[in-house]
């Protein structure tokens, strides 16, 4: 497969941008993938309809499928195990609960209206991946 080239890369930020700008236009709501997860699961609520916010999960992957069939089909390679992936799934999980968002929510959209909270929880989710992946590749031996 080709690398990604640097136009790709930068289209991909626009859209997903565009996409998230778009959005708090026209509905007033935060792009944030957590948070329409919760409305459309029920568990949560929020001001997005129920509706809607399924439409928006639901063209996640329809888009990704359509990236894929007409740009270019990314390889995957999962080296983890299926108990490390389950674990880190509900890690991840729990800390979009914690943080009331995730990197949609706070750092696409949040860091993009220089919101307080979101320049903080961005600061601490990137720090808490760093050190993650340090501690996993070089104390413990992944």
């Amino acid at each position: 497969m080709d690398p990604l080239t640097p136009f790709v890369a930068i289209a991909g930020g626009l859209l997903i941008g565009s996409a998230a700008g778009l959005f708090l236009l026209l509905t007033g709501r935060i792009a944030g993938v957590s948070g329409m997860t919760a409305i459309a699961t029920r568990i949560g609520s929020g001001g997005t309809p129920r509706s809607q916010a399924a439409a928006f999960l639901i063209g996640l992957p329809l888009g990704t499928a359509l990236v894929a069939l007409f740009v270019r089909q990314p390889e995957v390679a999962v080296t983890s195990s299926v108990p490390l992936l389950i674990i880190a799934g509900l890690l991840v999980g729990f800390g979009t609960r914690l943080g009331n968002g995730c990197t949609s929510g706070h750092g696409v959209c949040g860091i993009a209206r220089l919101s307080p909270r979101s320049l903080a929880a961005t600061a601490i989710f990137m720090a808490s991946a760093a050190a993650t992946v340090f501690l996993a590749r070089h104390v413990i031996g992944g």
